[in-house]
């Protein structure tokens, strides 16, 4: 049972405070009047507070998120009550702060709190998706179901990630292993080379491209290219900052706009709120609210922005497909089909079939992308270190053909 810290009157009108073990708020507020005390502050102790916050046990993956849901809804699905659910799902938990979240969850629930509203005071553990979801199926009275379905979204969305992390893992190496090679080249390898080329530098006949290297090597190893370095750096960390705030609406824009990652920045988007919107249409949410839980699903304020305007124009009556197409993001095969599905009757399912000719559309285009790049970075980094090579050669071709 978790510990909660209160603050109270006694019937003197003293104050105490102190702490003890119940099950919810509530109990602990029984607990206090048997002890002839009027409760002024009931909260949970300060170690499972933070605990629960995920500043204390670290973070929660994504698969272990949709493992909670799978057996929360199986639980749910045998008869099992919630708070009894969540106990037990508690207990067996092995990622601390997943246990500190969910002993803070069922302490909320135990006090009335809706499941909906209990996890959303925990944003970093619980995204908005599932929380919206979660509120509907409460709402709809088919909470198991959309359980179900919530974990094999995040699932499919975690397998989804692994593959874009695997297929770019190769190249990022190479960008890596290209900078470092480039970097101890500069700052260890060209410099021992000067005091060979200072005479053709007094003369002046020192090759453009040397000269060149040679500067470059020094202003890296002097006080100027340290700051350098750093105001690179801090210019990107606050361009990362910008983008995530106030600059999201922009950043968004071009991520979608880009020539070969725009493709599949936009696709796994389109894929995710087709997804979500089907399910959620399956499971008889209405149009309306489930397009404005789906809408943040694709993590894109852009087109979140689009598809909230594609809700304001379903809302005066016109089909889901018309809004769509004029929003310009949607490709014209995907609106089609939304199209032929509304006039069939058949969105839910055929949003479902969408999403997964995205994902192998963007798998596709994944591909390609990383096929091209891996070339490229390769003859990148041969053009580099050729000229580094080319450079430090042509001063000793010189000063061998003067000696001869």
């Amino acid at each position: 049972m978790p510990d909660f810290t209160y603050e109270a009157l006694g019937k003197t009108g003293a104050k105490s405070t102190g702490t003890l073990t119940a099950n919810s708020e509530r109990e602990a507020a029984l607990i206090l009047d048997g002890r002839g005390l009027f409760p002024l502050k009931i909260g949970l102790a300060r170690t499972q507070a933070s605990g629960a916050g995920g500043f204390l046990g670290g973070r929660v993956s994504g698969r272990q998120a949709a493992t909670f849901y799978s057996q929360l809804a199986d639980l749910l699905h045998s008869g099992v009550p919630l708070l009894r659910s969540l106990e037990l799902l508690e207990r067996q938990s092995v990622n601390k702060t997943l246990q500190a979240v969910l002993r803070d969850v069922r302490v909320r629930v135990a006090d009335g709190t809706g499941l909906a509203q209990a996890m959303n005071h925990h944003p970093k553990v619980f995204s908005e998706l599932a929380i919206g979801m979660v509120r509907a199926g409460q709402e709809g009275g088919f909470l198991e179901d959309v359980l179900k379905r919530v974990a094999a979204f995040v699932e499919h969305q975690e397998d989804l990630k692994s593959k874009v992390i695997g297929a770019l893992a190769y190249p990022v190496f190479l960008a890596g292993a290209g900078f470092l090679v480039v970097a101890v080249l500069m700052l260890f390898f060209v410099p021992k080379f000067k005091p060979i080329f200072a005479k053709l530098e007094e003369k002046g006949d020192m090759p453009v491209i040397t000269s060149f290297l040679m500067g470059f090597s020094g202003f890296m190893l002097s006080w100027a290219g340290a700051v350098t370095v750093c105001v690179i750096v801090a210019s990107f960390v606050t361009f990362v900052v910008w983008t995530r705030g106030p600059g999201r609406l922009w950043a968004d824009r071009v991520k979608i706009r880009l020539p070969l990652f725009g493709s599949v920045f936009l696709g796994l988007a389109l894929s995710r709120f087709c997804r979500i919107l089907g399910t959620m249409l399956h499971n008889g949410i209405p149009i309306l609210k489930a397009l404005n839980i789906a809408k943040d699903s694709t993590g894109n304020k852009v087109l979140g922005a689009a598809i909230e305007k594609s809700a304001e124009n379903v809302t005066a009556g016109q089909k889901l497909a018309d809004p769509l197409r004029k929003s310009g993001y949607f490709p014209s095969d995907v609106v089609e089909m939304i199209t032929i599905a509304e006039e069939a009757n058949a969105l839910e399912t055929v949003l479902v079939q969408i999403s997964d000719s995205l994902d192998k559309r963007t798998a596709r285009n994944l591909d390609l992308m990383v096929k091209l790049l891996e070339p490229l970075m390769l003859l990148v980094m041969a053009v580099v270190v050729g000229t580094i090579a080319v450079g430090l050669l042509m001063p000793i071709f010189k000063i061998s053909s003067t000696l001869n």
